[in-house]
């Protein structure tokens, strides 16, 4: 009975502190994305009010905001990397992966249901509504409108 409760203690001692760092990774990612909506609040009111001066500097926070969120975001990721391990992308039939760009339009047979990553929030994605989807590319993602095949985000080498 002893051995067993050790064994519990031991696996539990090694399991709590990987939770820990995903919550705190977490909770870093989302005060930088309210640091980031507070500095574009704060370089909207310079701008209507504010003289060149304050509009430069809040522009640059806003820049420093956002590289902030990309390095903690990047932390994540490589703390996580079993997450963003993916199996063998397999194209659509007769076609071939090509490097894409926001901007084009790409086959329905790239965006139907089959790519689509269902769980965005799993790899911290940003949330999107209406006809808009995340789907694999190969090993990138796109944001994809699709009512037309619009490529609206590109996000390269998003899964190792």
């Amino acid at each position: 009975m002893m051995r067993k409760f050790i064994i519990m203690a031991l696996m539990a001692a090694t399991v709590l502190p990987a939770t820990g760092a995903i919550a705190q990774s977490r909770g870093e990612l989302q005060r930088d994305r309210q640091e980031i909506r507070e500095q574009r609040q704060d370089l909207r009111q310079a701008q209507r009010y504010g003289n060149r001066a304050d509009v430069r500097e809040q522009r640059r926070d806003v820049r420093d905001a956002r590289q902030e969120y990309r390095e903690d975001w990047r932390d994540y990721r490589n703390k996580n990397r079993t997450v963003f391990r993916q199996g063998r992308y397999l194209p659509p039939r007769g076609y071939a992966y090509r490097p894409v760009r926001a901007g084009v339009n790409i086959n329905r047979a790239f965006y139907n249901q089959r790519y689509w990553i269902a769980d965005p929030y799993r790899y911290r994605l940003p949330v999107v509504r209406g006809p808009q989807r995340w789907v694999r590319y190969g090993n990138d993602v796109l944001l994809i409108d699709t009512r037309n095949g619009r490529v609206l985000r590109v996000y390269d080498r998003f899964f190792w």
